[in-house]
């Protein structure tokens, strides 16, 4: 599809269309993860440090099996079409999450967050669908527009999720969870259009075994899906301690999971009004200039986090933390869309899923060993460290980032 094909084509109803369902989608996520390690403790009599544990294993689950079934989704994808991927993962989704309302023990929800991961792609796929179909010189602008639609969904649900927590139970938002997935199935199958051409199949003789040898900049391409994982590494190593961190700095006194809930949304605030212009910025004056001023910005806002000892204050810098993630996620998919054959397109956002739950699971069980051995602040600390080590690794194996616009593919 040649770019005045796209420009004619459905790309801005189908922005719209996926902006809703991304945004039903980040809502339905966000309303059970910020709590899971609550409702892990409410399974059995555990210690603190058993918690975080459990906790981190429970997270990782999900992301451990979609690191190894997204590509493969991803394949398919590019051979019958993004919709169907779509379809694919609300429904099965909907299902997992809906079971994990009747789990009884850890082992169990362990056992269902891996099924939720062999449906992941949700999101990607949304995203692979927008990239492939909307005229390059919009796509920073349109996928960073996609962003805010699950930033504002996440904004929305652990407040929703904390509500329902504290007037009835962690485990009816499972249920709930599972409606709004089933909605978003509904949604994208009657709405969501797709002109999908197929992928021609290379002769055998003709494919290469490097799978990264379809690209013109490989290394860029490296780089961009491993900065992929470090920040989702970073950012999830979080998320199985938030709640417990704000219990304790609020001394185990209060309503603990709204505020828990209404802190893990505070990023989101931010991001909707950062994301949209940060990627117009990046369309006109380089991706690479915000992607370095997000890695800068993230530092500097995770590591004072460590050091809080009020709800208030961790509350501020949560949500400075949008900017950054306005800056970092959108653009470093532009960059790949930019960059990549456009019959390759769900190839490398899967590929990029897989890195982001490679960079989860890894996050869930450090993030939980790091609280576990040491103290929830060693989290926020080796968070700000890991911005800062990507941040050099993109200025010195990929210099062009820093001076000009990358040419797209």
């Amino acid at each position: 599809m040649d770019e005045a094909e796209r420009e004619r084509g459905p790309w801005r109803r189908n922005l719209r269309v996926l902006w809703f369902c991304t945004f039903v989608a980040g809502m339905a996520f966000s309303e059970i993860m910020p709590f899971l390690s609550l409702y892990i403790s409410s399974l059995g009599d555990y210690s603190k440090s058993q918690v975080t544990m459990y906790a981190g294993l429970v997270y990782a689950a999900d992301f451990f099996v979609s690191a190894i079934s997204a590509p493969l989704w991803g394949m398919i994808a590019d051979k019958k079409g993004r919709k169907l991927m779509l379809l694919r993962a609300s429904f099965g989704t909907a299902i997992a999450m809906g079971l994990m309302g009747f789990a009884t023990t850890v082992w169990q929800l362990v056992a269902l967050r891996a099924l939720q991961g062999v449906f992941a792609g949700y999101i990607s796929n949304a995203q692979a669908l927008v990239a492939s179909q909307t005229p390059r010189k919009h796509s920073g602008a349109a996928l960073s527009t996609l962003m805010t639609g699950v930033t504002s969904g996440m904004l929305l649900g652990p407040v929703i999720g904390g509500i329902l927590a504290q007037l009835f139970s962690i485990r009816l938002t499972f249920f709930i969870t599972a409606f709004l997935l089933l909605l978003t199935f509904v949604l994208s199958w009657i709405f969501v259009q797709e002109k999908f051409k197929p992928v021609p199949t290379k002769p055998a003789s003709e494919k290469s075994l490097n799978p990264l040898a379809a690209f013109p900049k490989p290394k860029l391409i490296l780089v961009l899906l491993t900065s992929t994982l470090i920040v989702q590494f970073g950012n999830i190593s979080i998320s199985p301690i938030i709640s417990l961190y704000v219990k304790e700095l609020m001394h185990n006194v209060g309503p603990i999971t709204v505020v828990a809930g209404i802190i893990a949304a505070l990023p989101g605030i931010s991001n909707i009004f950062a994301s949209p212009r940060l990627g117009r910025y990046g369309d006109k004056h380089g991706s690479g200039k915000v992607l370095i001023f997000g890695y800068i910005f993230a530092t500097v806002m995770y590591l004072p986090q460590g050091f809080v000892h009020s709800v208030w204050m961790l509350g501020i810098l949560r949500f400075m933390i949008g900017i950054s993630d306005g800056a970092l996620f959108p653009e470093i998919q532009t960059l790949l869309t930019k960059n990549s054959p456009i019959e390759l397109t769900s190839t490398v956002f899967s590929w990029n899923q897989s890195f982001q739950s490679i960079g989860n699971m890894m996050g869930s069980l450090l993030g939980g060993w790091i609280a576990g051995i040491f103290n929830y602040n060693a989290v926020f600390i080796s968070t700000a460290m890991l911005m800062l080590i990507n941040l050099a690794m993109i200025w010195w194996l990929v210099p062009e980032l820093r001076h000009s616009k990358l040419r797209p593919a």
